[in-house]
C-alpha cells in the first residue's frame, strides 16, 4: 500500500472520532433569499464595515499584489484533496486587478508550479465567469482542477477583502443576531451571493463585523462550488489587521470546516503587499505573470 493511500486511510479513521453535526443544524441551509432583498439594516452595516476597511482608498487601487504562506492542517486534505492541492498550494503570489475581476495566483509547492487566471462575472448576474489552469505550465483539462481553482479564488477575494469586495453589490442580505469572536461582540449579516464561490450560481455566507471598530472578524460561506464539497460549510478567522494604503488588510487568517464536521484546516499570513503597478489584465491572464506583474510582491 503506497503512502498517499495510507495516510487517506488514517485521514478517514480519525474522521470517525471527530463530531458530526447534522444536516438540519447547518449553520448556513441554502434557503432561498428573502424575497425583499437587502435589509436596509443589513446593507448599513456592511456599508459601515467597508468604510471601516477603507472602501474610498480600495477604489482608487489599479491592482492589488500580494504574497501568501501557510500550513495545511492534518486530515484536511484526505477529506478535500482537490481543494487543498497540498503538492502545489504552500506558497502563492496573488494578482487582482479590482475594475477587471480579474484575479491570479501563483502557487509553488513540493510537486511544482501551479498558476490560475479567474475572471469573475459581477454580482446581480447569471455570468459565471471563467477559469483557467496550468501545472507547471501546461494547460489543465481537468474539470475537477477548475471548479476547485474558481471557488479557491473567490475565496481567497472575499477572505481578503470581505466586505470591500460586497461593497454595493445588490445581493439579498439581513441581519442574524450577534456572535462573540476571539471575545468581541460582533453583528452578524448574512447575504446570498450570485453568482457564488467559483463556478456555481449561488452561495450563502455570513459577516460577523466587530461592533466597536466595525472591522469584519469572521466571514463563515458555503462551498457549492466544488462537487466534493457541496453541503459543506466553513469559515474564516481574521487577525493581525494592519492599515496599507489606505485599507485595513487582515495580515493573518485561520480557517475551519464547521459542518459537516468539525475540523481545523488551513493557517496562512500574508508576507508580501504592494498596490498600483499598472499592469493590464492581459498580463495576470495567462500561464505565467508578465511585465509590472511579475516581481513578488513587496515584502510586509
Amino acid at each position: 500500500m503506497d503512502h498517499s493511500r495510507r495516510q487517506l486511510l488514517r485521514s478517514i479513521g480519525a474522521i470517525g472520532a471527530l463530531p458530526l453535526v447534522t444536516a438540519c443544524s447547518t449553520p448556513l441551509p441554502l434557503v432561498p433569499p428573502p424575497s425583499a432583498g437587502a435589509d436596509p439594516d443589513a446593507a448599513r452595516l456592511v456599508a459601515e464595515s467597508a468604510d471601516a476597511h477603507g472602501l474610498s482608498a480600495y477604489r482608487a487601487l489599479s491592482d492589488v499584489n500580494v504574497a501568501y504562506t501557510g500550513v495545511w492542517r492534518p486530515l484536511i486534505g484526505g477529506i478535500q484533496p482537490e481543494i487543498v492541492d497540498a503538492g502545489y498550494r504552500v506558497s502563492s503570489e496573488e494578482r487582482f486587478r479590482p475594475a477587471d475581476r480579474v484575479y491570479a495566483q501563483t502557487y509553488a509547492g513540493p510537486q511544482g508550479r501551479k498558476q490560475v487566471a479567474r475572471h469573475r462575472g459581477a454580482f446581480g448576474g447569471d455570468d459565471l465567469g471563467t477559469v483557467s489552469v496550468w501545472f507547471d505550465g501546461t494547460r489543465s483539462g481537468d474539470r475537477a482542477s477548475q471548479q476547485a481553482a474558481a471557488l479557491v479564488a473567490d475565496g481567497y477575494l472575499l477572505f481578503l477583502l470581505g466586505p470591500l469586495w460586497l461593497a454595493d453589490a445588490p445581493l439579498p442580505m439581513r441581519r442574524a443576531g450577534i456572535e462573540r469572536v476571539d471575545g468581541r461582540d460582533c453583528d452578524v449579516v448574512e447575504a446570498w451571493l450570485s453568482p457564488g464561490l467559483g463556478l456555481v450560481g449561488r452561495d450563502r455566507i455570513a459577516l460577523c463585523i466587530d461592533r466597536r471598530d466595525r472591522l469584519t472578524r469572521r466571514v463563515r460561506f458555503t462551498l457549492e462550488g466544488f462537487p466534493g464539497t457541496r453541503g459543506a460549510v466553513a469559515e474564516v478567522d481574521t487577525h493581525d489587521h494592519a492599515r496599507h494604503f489606505g485599507v485595513t488588510w487582515p495580515m493573518r487568517s485561520y480557517e475551519r470546516v464547521v459542518h459537516p464536521l468539525a475540523l481545523p484546516a488551513h493557517d496562512w499570513h500574508i508576507t508580501g503587499l504592494d498596490v498600483d503597478r499598472g499592469y493590464p489584465s492581459t498580463a495576470i491572464g495567462g500561464p505565467v505573470f508578465l511585465g509590472a506583474a511579475q516581481a513578488p510582491a513587496r515584502s510586509v
